[in-house]
């Protein structure tokens, strides 16, 4: 049974997409605003947990922010505002979906569905070893050069892809597919911004994280340069 959170303060919708979910096998917790869904994510460890990004005390953007800084959980936005600016912040706090209101329920759940199953794909298997570089696919831990590192689930899932495909050129375009999926709609300036934050993190081994101009990535080692 997956858990689920559900950060609405719109009681009526809040109800029927519990009730939805409940019905399909979810084990499903409520929060009326952002500061009630933080607090609820820091005391339990959800599969997934939906945002609505107009909340009062705290809306979803911030709420997302403070749990991402403890907890690596699958996060989709649930919202009415459309704007380009808006569904960029919410990729860049490393957001994994964002579902634009009115929506269908059927179409939600498999949103959900698709995050669910690829957060489990990307965790199965046992390591990746590149020059330095080490990530445990069962824990999600990353280490370099023996220390760990700490990463956004965005970032890990990156590198991960990268990694898997060591020393092939990859599009802005396949990346975007396949680390944010192909039913999200985003341009590819968050994948530079991702790609940022994932050079940062490695530290001193970051050129293996190569740029191929007007083209996309590729993770190559230095020692075979």
């Amino acid at each position: 049974m997956y858990s689920l959170l559900i950060a609405e303060d719109e009681e009526k919708l809040r109800f029927i997409v519990k009730e939805f979910f409940v019905k399909r096998g979810f084990e499903v917790w409520e929060a009326a605003d952002g500061e009630e869904a933080v607090h609820l994510a820091e005391k339990r460890d959800f599969d997934l947990i939906l945002l609505d990004v107009m909340m009062p005390n705290m809306d979803g953007f911030e709420a997302c922010r403070k749990i991402r800084g403890k907890k690596d959980v699958p996060i989709l936005f649930l919202t009415a505002r459309t704007a380009e600016e808006d569904q960029l912040r919410g990729f860049q706090l490393e957001a994994d979906d964002y579902v634009i209101k009115p929506f269908s329920l059927p179409v939600l759940h498999a949103r959900v569905c698709a995050l669910l199953k690829r957060r489990k794909g990307a965790e199965t298997g046992s390591e990746l070893r590149a020059e330095g570089i080490l990530v445990n696919l069962e824990t999600r831990e990353v280490q370099v050069d023996g220390q760990p590192v700490s990463m956004p689930p965005r970032v890990y899932n990156l590198l991960v892809y990268l990694m898997r495909n060591q020393n092939r050129i990859l599009t802005r375009q396949q990346i975007l597919d396949q680390v944010w999926g192909e039913d999200i709609f985003c341009y590819d300036r968050v994948v530079d911004t991702t790609i940022k934050k994932l050079r940062h993190a490695l530290g001193d081994r970051a050129g293996c994280i190569r740029t191929i101009v007007k083209v996309g990535y590729k993770f190559q080692e230095e020692k075979y340069e």
